[in-house]
């Protein structure tokens, strides 16, 4: 991901971290690589350190989801002490830094600011130091991103792209094995669970860096998955978004005296795992009263005399319950009218702030993220309002209608104008945090030669015997039918900057009868970004088939587990039996 730039900050903005720091420092000397590690650095800086046991010190730089760290962190017991100068660093005793971006961006913050010979420094003193994801890859020497970019240069090595050319899904997105290979406080409890990875970029073992790996992973081919040098450690997963294991994790490193509460592994973790996401369509009922509800072909009202709209629940309570019962994921829809009005006034908002003090897995948010102009005539940027779902504790954002409109132009012209809504963020927050969301319908043909879109053989025929069908998508919440195919479509998004496609079927929408998997098999074959598997579950037998027979990455649920048809629970106990792995 790719931190916005200052003047990119949307007006209004509610950050809960430090402002991108603009203190300088004087330059520091690069560190030495030894396996032993030095008690003191350069004396570009003397600090004094801090003496609060029970606060941590965070460098948040003002990008992207850090609210999930400072949640988790809270949540375990601790106070935050924002990094807002160089000098910050050094006074920290326990540095956390989640770092949210890509490789050059933040290079530039860190040396813009100071803050790169500050961090240098402290590493360099053998003072505590967590880093998270990009706070791991920016320890190395170099990365590929968008570069060479030059590191911090504390371990030896190179960050490079998974390579997707032999079929590899890229982003890296789930929850993988980790193979511990140091005997560490951090990773103590850790063995043989799952935790939660999103990322293109992965650095790489070496006979130079060898003694600095505490755990790796393989995804294509194996990668570092965490390191520990003394009182260095740092890990490319996400610990604070991988559940009681991952909270385990941080209590490890925030207390120094003691490990986190072990969560004993039902089954033993080897690889990526198939994901189960909870999905909550959220509107404002007939009374003005936030619901979950869910839609039968995407009409959610009942089919009765009142017509009211179905309540299924509040959406921070059912999100909480999910995260209990296993979801790998919860996904929120913004399906109702408020989505119009000014980011200051979206419900939403708050459902993300609530929702990410209590749920520690991913959390997606979908619905009115595109430019618009308020009452007041303000302007608002899609960037400025995916910037606000950020920072409320939003994970990844999911893009409809805009999505469809610019593979549309995209098609046309075959120009990239940067101009989309999918292009900006993805641009900024990095394709992994930017899922498109596709809405099509079947549409049976006599022959692939009756359309010019991708057609399959169905595995039923149409009401006149018709042995094919294209998928034709949809805008507006399935009201608007489109000249362009899911698979045409699919491609274009790819393309476009999408990390992750979230694929319903509006015909299997509500029916309990399964996936379209004619659908998913054609989608999932035709990219090298995750798919999603929606609409249709009605039964455990679902979900292992469209994982046996396609290539998705997850499959979605809604009004089942609403409706407690079918737990969550049940759903994995049902995949492990079918030899799919899952985390359980």
């Amino acid at each position: 991901m790719q931190p916005p730039p200052q003047q990119q900050q949307p007006q209004g903005a509610m950050a809960t971290g430090a402002a991108i720091l603009t203190v300088p420092c004087s330059a520091g000397r690069r560190p030495k690589r030894s396996s032993k590690r030095r008690g003191a650095g350069s004396a570009s800086l003397s600090v004094r350190a801090s003496s609060d046991a029970n606060t941590v010190t965070l460098l948040d730089y003002g990008a992207g989801n850090v609210r999930s760290v400072r949640n988790a962190i809270r949540h375990l017991g601790f106070g935050i002490r924002d990094v807002r100068s160089p000098e910050d660093i050094l006074a920290a005793d326990r540095l956390v830094f989640p770092g949210v971006g890509a490789f050059g961006s933040a290079m530039d913050v860190l040396n813009g600011t100071g803050m790169a010979d500050a961090l240098r420094e402290y590493i360099q003193r053998d003072r505590p130091f967590l880093g998270i994801c990009l706070g791991l890859q920016l320890l190395f020497d170099s990365s590929e991103e968008n570069g060479p970019v030059s590191g911090l240069g504390v371990i030896p090595g190179v960050v490079r792209r998974f390579d997707s050319s032999k079929g590899l899904i890229v982003p890296h997105i789930g929850w993988n094995a980790l193979e511990i290979t140091k005997d560490t406080q951090l990773l103590q409890g850790a063995d043989g669970h799952h935790v939660y990875f999103v990322h293109s970029y992965h650095a790489l073992p070496s006979d130079a860096n060898k003694d600095w790996i505490s755990s790796i992973c393989n995804y294509g081919d194996s990668f570092i998955s965490s390191i520990s040098m003394g009182n260095i450690q740092a890990v490319q997963f996400h610990p604070e978004k991988s559940g009681a294991t991952g909270l385990s994790i941080l209590k490890n490193f925030l207390s120094a005296n003691s490990s986190g509460a072990k969560v004993p592994a039902r089954r033993k973790a080897s690889k990526l795992a198939k994901r189960v996401i909870a999905c909550l369509d959220v509107r404002s009922n007939d009374n003005g009263d936030l619901v979950v509800t869910k839609g039968d072909q995407y009409d959610v009202r009942d089919h009765t005399s009142s017509k009211e709209v179905r309540n299924l629940g509040k959406p921070v309570d059912l999100a909480s319950q999910y995260y209990i019962d296993g979801a790998d994921e919860v996904s929120f829809l913004n399906i109702t009218g408020f989505r119009d009005f000014p980011l200051g006034d979206l419900p939403m908002l708050e459902v993300l702030r609530c929702a990410s003090e209590k749920v520690f897995v991913p959390l997606t948010v979908g619905g009115g993220i595109r430019d618009f102009t308020d009452a007041n005539g303000r302007y608002y940027s899609s960037l400025e309002v995916a910037s606000e779902y950020f920072r409320s504790g939003a994970d990844k954002i999911s893009i409809g209608s805009d999505a469809v409109y610019a593979a549309e132009a995209f098609l046309q012209t075959g120009v990239k104008t940067g101009k989309s809504s999918l292009e900006q963020i993805s641009r900024v927050y990095g394709n992994q945090a930017v899922v498109v969301s596709i809405d099509p319908r079947r549409v049976y043909v006599n022959s692939p030669e009756d359309v010019p879109f991708k057609t399959v053989k169905v595995s039923s025929k149409g009401p006149s015997g018709e042995e094919y069908a294209w998928y034709q998508c949809t805008a507006s919440g399935g009201r608007d039918s489109r000249p362009i195919g899911a698979y045409e479509l699919a491609k274009a998004v790819e393309e476009l900057g999408a990390g992750e496609i979230l694929l319903n079927c509006i015909d299997c929408d509500g029916q309990g009868c399964g996936f379209d998997i004619d659908l998913v098999k054609m989608v999932s074959d035709a990219v090298t970004i995750p798919v999603i598997a929606s609409s249709g579950a009605g039964a455990v037998e679902h979900f292992s088939e469209v994982f046996e027979k396609t290539n998705a990455s997850a499959a979605l649920a809604a009004g089942i587990f609403h409706r407690k048809e079918v737990p969550i629970l049940a759903v994995k106990e049902h995949l492990v039996d079918a030899g799919v792995e899952v985390r359980v």
